[in-house]
């Protein structure tokens, strides 16, 4: 059945592949996004279509509209982002739940939020399972993030129970692919970045410490998956690629398939970095009947081949 759906932060790297997902299942797509990160090139092929969109708004003001899912991942997701204004990256999770789920309720449509494996911060169990309560520091540098999800969680639950809002809620563990920031700091986009320009890689720390990471294209498809179960199915459910990779691992890999010369350089370890992330995905397939499907390989074959497009027509981007 054809929806109208809202998906704010629409025009970044996950929302853009689920506006163009959710187009191409022929539901009508609000994207909402006020692009502090986000790219209209993300979404310009999507421009013409007559199901999509666009509303330049930020979350952090209320919205008036009628639609029947809302799709809440508005909130910039990399260190070098979120840490760039703080205080507007909380507000931007905690104010933009609450005006999402003020719409909600009034038009009695079904909520999704992207919340992120940063809620366990640096965990003290492995894998990180959805009942662990997390070990994160609430004053450190990464706190505006990690906080501001963790009180979105809260307030969805809240709504939930206070007022029967219907809500999802996910714990997204690190994704890649086409259409990632080239300067989002994080470690695929970096290091493709660093190795097509022939530069360097930057390892932070000693390079043994691990994440997880899952292919765009698989994480669509849990979200959706997500979204469409009954309404007793709310969450929290972790997706992300259970198979675990070393940061040095992803660098040798990412050379490898680049062909670079570049040589591995060390700096310090950022404060509150995880040393060890990786979801237990044991909920996600029973409820979702969901995994990833695409392996660490092929997936960073497809972006390595879209960032050396990219960066043929943005000759002057650097890592």
């Amino acid at each position: 059945m054809k929806k109208r759906i809202l998906v704010t932060g629409g025009g970044g790297f996950l929302g853009s592949h689920l506006c163009e997902t959710l187009v191409g299942q022929e539901h009508d797509v609000l994207c909402l996004d006020n692009f502090f990160t986000g790219d209209k090139q993300n979404i310009y092929h999507l421009m013409g279509n007559p199901r999509f969109e666009l509303i330049r708004h930020d979350v952090t003001f209320p919205v008036y509209l009628e639609v029947d899912q809302i799709y809440n991942l508005a909130c910039p997701a990399s260190p070098i982002h979120y840490q760039r204004d703080p205080v507007q990256t909380t507000k931007t999770s905690v104010h933009g739940a609450i005006n999402m789920l003020g719409l909600a309720k009034r038009v009695k449509a079904q909520i999704l939020q992207a919340s992120t494996s940063e809620v366990y911060g640096d965990p003290e169990v492995h894998p990180q399972v959805e009942e662990y309560w997390g070990n994160v520091n609430p004053i450190g540098i990464r706190s505006c993030y990690d906080e501001g999800k963790r009180c979105a969680e809260t307030l969805f639950f809240d709504y939930h129970r206070q007022n029967q809002v219907r809500i999802k809620v996910i714990r997204i563990f690190n994704t890649y692919g086409p259409r990632m920031h080239p300067n989002d700091g994080r470690v695929v986009s970096n290091f493709i970045v660093q190795a097509l320009r022939g530069k360097d890689i930057t390892i932070f720390g000693d390079g043994n410490q691990t994440r997880s990471f899952c292919y765009v294209d698989d994480l669509i498809r849990g979200m959706i998956a997500m979204m469409n179960t009954p309404d007793s199915v709310i969450g929290p459910i972790n997706l992300g690629n259970p198979a675990e990779t070393t940061i040095l691992e992803a660098a040798q890999l990412i050379i490898e398939l680049t062909g670079a010369k570049s040589k591995l350089v060390s700096r310090p370890l950022p404060q509150d970095d995880p040393v060890r992330r990786r979801p237990c995905i044991d909920r996600a397939k029973a409820v979702l009947s969901w995994e990833p499907r695409v392996p660490f390989r092929d997936g960073l074959q497809k972006t390595i081949a879209y960032f050396d497009d990219y960066l043929t027509r943005h000759p002057h981007v650097e890592a």
